[in-house]
């Protein structure tokens, strides 16, 4: 982490876990063992049913809600989508976008994953950009340039500006709900990369500033180590956002020089 230049965040992802009535008993219980100086920005990213009560809920202990995926279209007949304006409307602050489970499962590609990023900061909402590997291409020595392709198609046509806005995820495919976990060297290299790759792109100032999270399996046990990488500012974190305990002592190991 290094706070001189850009924001640290711990950003949960429940995937589809949970209801709306869990939110209460659930931030009471978060808001127990919270850090009274949290060192970051604290984001959960819940089903958009409940997004809303995300917002109030948080509150009172300084939670920002967060989507799980937005659409590339601002309305019309596209059934079961959510736009960004609606998320905008219900106070979503960050949104997840190009998670792995949405590239494999609804075939997103690079280019609509730009789409949504670009959807999103049109209304001022903060993308949350995922990209990572798959064990075959990290076994194969692709993983830099398949990563790197992958940032360089979601930020394209984002100027400098809208840049500060964008938060990267790196999450390698092959860790996530696997209960394996990149070690913080192997995460770092990675991390590094991508900052590198933006470097190129948007020169040395507007790179330092940028957040990039690690997205693979970070827990209470490793959230410590792999936060004090220089190149990680932070978690997307899975299974572990839903234990409140748990997520708590994550936002903790942020408190570190």
């Amino acid at each position: 982490m290094n706070r001189k230049y850009r924001k640290t965040i711990i950003a949960g992802n429940w995937k589809m876990n949970m209801t709306n009535s869990g939110i209460k008993p659930f931030m009471e219980e978060l808001k127990a063992n919270m850090p009274k100086a949290k060192q970051c920005d604290v984001v959960l990213c819940t089903p958009a049913v409940m997004i809303q009560t995300m917002v109030k809920a948080g509150k009172d202990c300084k939670v920002a809600a967060g989507g799980q995926d937005v659409s590339i279209y601002d309305k019309g007949a596209y059934t079961g989508e959510v736009s960004a304006t609606m998320l905008e409307d219900i106070g979503a602050k960050y949104c997840i976008v190009g998670h792995s489970e949405r590239r494999q499962y609804h075939g997103e590609t690079d280019m609509m994953v730009n789409a949504k990023a670009k959807k999103l900061l049109e209304k001022g909402i903060n993308p949350i950009i995922c990209v990572g590997e798959s064990l075959e291409q990290r076994e194969n020595d692709l993983t830099m340039e398949y990563v790197a392709y992958q940032v360089k198609a979601a930020l394209s046509g984002i100027d400098a500006t809208a840049l500060r806005h964008c938060v990267i995820a790196y999450e390698p495919i092959w860790a996530i709900g696997t209960g394996k976990t990149a070690t913080s060297e192997q995460a770092q290299e990675v991390c590094e990369e991508i900052r590198a790759v933006i470097r190129k792109i948007y020169g040395a100032r507007p790179a330092r500033a940028v957040s990039i999270l690690y997205g693979g399996s970070m827990n209470a046990k490793n959230a410590y180590e792999l936060l004090a990488q220089p190149d990680i500012d932070g978690g997307l974190i899975g299974g572990a956002s839903l234990k409140p305990a748990d997520f708590a002592t994550i936002v903790a190991a942020t408190a570190q020089d």
